[in-house]
């Protein structure tokens, strides 16, 4: 897989394809990168400047922190219920008198 490029990269190619000078393929062509992945980045800016629904890049690195963070949530909720079953059947134990 070729490196990505960079951000202002992209981000010049976009301007100039949506300046409507040259055909998308010209444009492509021009800059070295093959016409799908013009049309993808077309389609990323549209979405990240809100003129096409879907996931901005921010909302993308939002949500994966948020499931990162529910993740960890739920493994210390989990110690702790094993660690209040344990301490509960402690408590049971101690408190049971012998016979």
């Amino acid at each position: 897989m070729p490196a990505p490029h960079p951000k202002e990269f992209r981000d010049d190619v976009v301007a100039v394809a949506r300046r409507g000078e040259a055909p998308l393929s010209q444009v492509a062509k021009d800059f070295g990168i093959s016409e799908s992945c013009l049309r993808n980045w077309l389609k990323s800016a549209d979405v990240e400047e809100g003129a096409r629904p879907g996931t901005t890049r921010q909302e993308s690195d939002e949500l994966r922190e948020l499931k990162r963070r529910n993740r960890l949530l739920e493994q210390e909720n989990e110690v702790l219920r094993r660690a209040a079953a344990y301490l509960s059947q402690a408590n049971l134990k101690l408190g049971q008198s012998p016979n």
